[in-house]
């Protein structure tokens, strides 16, 4: 997976509380299991204005004007700010997959879903925890400010607004170890391919009948 840094980038503020799975990938997407691909259909029941299948041309489908993410001015938006409890509901995998190939990298929210919260980590999107005061503040200066960024410095676990204040957010040295090397659960274990082959030789020594 992509290893994080650093970013600065455009906030999109996605002002729900609640928003669960199927809201952030529908169901009838999930017959996919690869990782790419379901960017154009995050939010679909939000986004456009006809029912989303598998396969359509989404090009051609009708934009709901009014959902966030078609504003103009939320365009290219990397970071998105949302309310607490995201990503409720089922536990799929796909819907981190979905914001990641959008082009969302941070999502930061007063609190999240435990399974979902989990599996960002997992496909390098980085979960940020802040209180909620401090999401209604920077709620607040992303509609009053067009273009407004956020600059997130995950080796200092900080997020800077444009004017200069700063939140510090946690995180466990684990996660924070493998985002910064871009090491999902497969990279973590090939880190011991050598001692993993040579354990299998040497098994296959000691019990030849096992194989």
């Amino acid at each position: 997976m992509n290893s994080f840094t650093t970013l600065t980038a455009l906030v999109a503020p996605l002002d729900r509380a609640n928003v669960d799975t199927d809201a952030i990938i529908p169901k009838q997407f999930l017959k996919s299991i690869k990782r790419s691909g379901f960017g154009p259909n995050a939010f679909d029941e939000w986004r456009y204005l006809d029912h989303g299948e598998p396969g359509m041309d989404n090009s051609k489908r009708p934009l709901n004007p009014d959902f966030v993410l078609n504003q103009p001015r939320y365009q290219n938006a990397h970071i998105l700010l949302t309310r607490k409890n995201f990503g409720c509901g089922s536990s799929r995998e796909h819907a981190p997959w979905a914001l990641e190939d959008y082009g969302f990298r941070v999502v930061i929210a007063p609190s999240f879903a435990d399974i979902f919260f989990n599996n960002c980590y997992k496909n390098g999107l980085l979960p940020i925890v802040l209180p909620e005061k401090d999401v209604d503040q920077l709620f607040q200066e992303v509609f009053a400010l067009e273009g407004y960024q956020l600059s997130i410095d995950l080796p200092s676990q900080t997020v800077t607004t444009p004017n200069g204040t700063t939140y510090h957010f946690e995180i466990t040295d684990h996660r924070k170890h493998c985002l910064l090397n871009g090491l999902d659960e497969i990279g973590l274990t090939l880190q011991h391919a050598d001692a993993i082959k040579a354990f299998e030789v040497k098994h296959r020594q000691q019990q030849p009948w096992l194989y």
